[in-house]
């Protein structure tokens, strides 16, 4: 099929590297990938949020309601969290570069999409009932694109970083979360703010085809494919044994096939469930809180929730120094610590009345508790218990999970809020206890796991 031969088509290889230039050559272009990453995936994250800040603008148009809207939300999580299950798995074996370049394509196509399909809604052209299908139906192909995001970014950072400085730089990358968090909620709101709410999808679009650029230009496939030797010759690491490409096919699925057997993985998996369930309240449902619980404006909203994902690069990126540094490797302890703050700041932002630097101050604590949580929860905790070979597969299974519970949320807090409407405005009380008991719940899960040790192969 010419979709498959397209994405695990290897590319070709550069020259080989002179030996003397070797260290110099890696050492510049492990930047660019990471890089590429990085921001690759920050405007994955623009495509993927864009409906979030559009919520109340669409329930004042009488367009759709919340309950559509959390339906809608859970299209593209139950869609991303199967696709990244099965993506996980086939990236371990594709082409990276055109992997990841091809899920961001299809991302902004969708988001193109939906802005003409509210331009039509909106003169008159097209029904509720069928904006609300069709929004579906593009928001779920949506998120399988968003689920061939993360697996070949995180890859590639395995490809080309030792494992002495992974978790450094997997903390680096981890910030990517949050600046595509941030660019949704300031640029998208302030779109939507000065131009009508339909702007904010073609925003993320052209935010989107910027992504697509830099991947393009600057992810690479491997040290090998750059002409240099492997990662584990230029970090002095075990090398594995060289093997035909279908012997070498077979040992990585049974790696994968081991990983799905490791409790371990699922225990994380559950414990990120968790805790997206309460990060994509915030992310989704944050903005149209403070609207109609604290009475702040479209931009003023954006711009408090919009806070947390700024001091979110903060914790991602001092989270991975802190755990290589400080505690050799060892994620539990600062994850646990982590949880505990998510809680705290929640309950500041819910039930800590109506004054601005109450909610600040929630959204500058919750930003640094989930910047380290996405890191370890998210990712980092699951690919140390397994071999490096089968990292798609440990981060298909934690995906999957974390975004079905993502979907579950957005469908539950939908129900709730339109069950509780007080003198026309949402109670968010029922919501309020949903949101902080998934989030306490995410933390003390992983208890379970204090004593595992990596997967013996």
């Amino acid at each position: 099929m010419f979709i498959f031969d397209f994405l695990n088509a290897p590319g070709k290889n550069d020259p080989q590297i002179p030996a003397e230039k070797v260290e110099k050559t890696y050492k510049r272009l492990r930047l660019q990938p990471f890089l590429a990453a990085t921001f690759g995936y920050a405007l994955y994250y623009v495509c993927r949020l864009s409906m979030g800040v559009m919520k109340q603008p669409i329930i004042d148009a009488g367009l759709l309601n919340a309950t559509q809207l959390g339906i809608i939300g859970a299209c593209l999580y139950w869609a991303y969290a199967v696709g990244k299950l099965i993506n996980g798995f086939l990236a371990d074996s594709a082409n990276i570069k055109r992997f990841m370049a091809t899920g961001l394509v299809i991302s902004v196509a969708m988001n193109f999409t939906m802005g003409v399909l509210g331009v039509n809604a909106m003169n008159g052209g097209l029904a509720n009932s069928a904006l609300f299908i069709s929004f579906a139906v593009c928001w779920a192909v949506n998120g399988w694109a968003q689920s061939m995001g993360a697996p070949p970014a995180i890859i590639s950072l395995s490809r080309w970083f030792p494992l002495r400085i992974r978790g450094t730089f997997y903390g680096f990358f981890s910030s990517s979360h949050n600046i595509g968090e941030g660019l949704s909620f300031v640029f998208v709101s302030a779109m939507v703010a000065a131009f009508g709410w339909i702007w904010g999808f073609f925003g993320a679009a052209l935010a989107g085809v910027l992504g697509v650029l830099i991947i393009v230009f600057f992810l690479h496939n491997s040290t090998e494919s750059k002409g240099l030797p492997s990662i584990e010759q230029l970090a002095g690491e075990p090398q594995p044994k060289e093997v035909p490409a279908a012997q070498k096919r077979a040992e990585t699925r049974r790696l994968q096939a081991l990983v799905v057997r490791n409790p371990g993985v699922w225990i994380l998996a559950l414990a990120s469930a968790f805790m997206y369930m309460s990060r994509y309240a915030i992310n989704e449902w944050g903005i149209i809180f403070l609207q109609e619980v604290r009475g702040y404006s479209l931009a003023e909203a954006g711009a408090i929730v919009g806070i947390n994902p700024i001091f979110g690069v903060l914790g991602t990126v001092f989270s991975g120094w802190l755990s290589d540094a400080i505690f050799r490797g060892d994620r539990k302890y600062p994850a646990f610590v982590a949880g505990i703050l998510e809680v705290i700041s929640l309950v500041l932002f819910l039930f800590g009345g109506p004054a601005k630097w109450v909610s600040i101050l929630a959204m500058v604590l919750f930003g640094i508790a989930i910047g380290v949580l996405i890191s370890f929860l998210g990712g980092l905790m699951a690919i140390d218990l397994v071999p490096r070979q089968a990292t798609g597969a440990a981060l298909g299974i934690v995906g999957m999970a974390s975004y079905a519970a993502a979907g579950l949320q957005n469908v539950v807090t939908g129900l709730l809020l339109d069950n509780h409407i007080v003198d026309g405005v949402h109670d968010f009380t029922y919501v309020s206890i949903f949101w902080i008991g998934a989030a306490t719940i995410s933390f003390l899960l992983p208890v379970l796991n204090w004593r595992r040790k990596q997967q013996e192969i």
